[in-house]
């Protein structure tokens, strides 16, 4: 995120690492990246870990949480290079409850992530491609989740009952409301379709596999020793189209996807954003930095309609 959390300190962070994973602390600071959820840089005695707090409702219990990363370091135990796997607490946990969230730490990449540009040059682009490849026939970890449909068949009149009335929660919030009831067709027709294409990947559960869920260009860090894939919350088992929707173009060298799949994850990631970002405007909320940005996210994905 953007803004930094009002709920909790940066010393309750630092506190919570030095207790579950480094013995000293030197340094913190706040990183004002991605979004969906809060970042830090902890800086301790001979080491430096990148921290991240996530929020877990509606996307998440903590056992969700913790079974996504512990299956990312079974998979890097496996010797999947390319999974940047979160370190486990002294206990061995993943993550430690923390104020409204839950708390993981990965070691600190040198290297940086692709610009989008970046992302679509062919070598870059047959990288991931293989890389998500050699994820797609790992054993799928113990404990992982099957992925299931963001809404339901009620989603499109639940979304028009709630846009009824006019929204007062704060300043983007009767912008966002508009936006959604000029497209409640579109999204029912949206819905219609994406839950006709769930029920045919439903009744192909056993080709399912892991899959890493937004493997996007802000996920990939580029090092000297290759790519690698970062923020593994996402990780679920599924069809395999679930991380091509998200690439620039097919992956090269690999069996082509699916189309109908390919078009199921895209609304899948179309109506969930919808549905979080109608969560978030219905809140109260001040016109933050994150709040402006939701607000063109909502736009984005209501664009497509057009």
């Amino acid at each position: 995120m953007l803004s930094r959390p009002e709920f909790i300190t940066d010393e309750a962070i630092s506190h919570a690492v030095a207790t579950h994973w480094l013995p000293e602390i030197s340094d913190i600071s706040y990183l004002p990246w991605g979004f969906g959820a809060h970042h830090w840089r902890v800086i301790g005695r001979d080491t430096t870990v990148f921290v991240t707090l996530d929020q877990l409702a509606p996307r998440h219990t903590a056992a969700s949480l913790e079974a996504a990363y512990a299956g990312a370091a079974t998979l890097a135990a496996s010797g999947l290079t390319a999974v940047c796997a979160p370190t486990p607490t002294h206990s061995g946990q993943f993550t430690v409850g923390i104020g409204a969230g839950a708390l993981s730490v990965t070691p600190w990449l040198q290297g940086h992530s692709p610009t989008e540009a970046q992302a679509r040059e062919p070598g870059h682009v047959r990288e991931v491609a293989l890389a998500l490849d050699e994820l797609h026939r790992a054993a799928p970890p113990a404990g992982l989740r099957s992925w299931t449909p963001q809404v339901g068949a009620g989603f499109a009149d639940e979304l028009r009952t709630h846009t009824a009335e006019p929204w007062t929660s704060g300043p983007l919030a009767e912008q966002a409301r508009l936006a959604l009831t000029t497209h409640l067709s579109a999204v029912r027709d949206w819905t219609d379709r994406y839950l006709e294409l769930s029920q045919t990947a439903l009744s192909q559960r056993d080709s399912w596999v892991p899959t890493h869920g937004e493997p996007h260009n802000d996920n990939q860090v580029v090092t000297p020793e290759g790519i690698r894939l970062v923020d593994w919350e996402s990780l679920t088992l599924a069809p395999r189209e679930r991380d091509y929707a998200d690439l620039p173009s097919p992956p090269p060298n690999l069996p082509p996807p699916d189309p109908a799949m390919l078009e199921l994850f895209t609304l899948d990631w179309r109506l969930s954003e919808i549905a979080e970002y109608a969560r978030w405007f219905a809140a109260p909320h001040t016109g933050t930095e994150d709040d402006h940005t939701a607000f063109s996210g909502l736009l984005e994905e209501l664009a497509e309609a057009e």
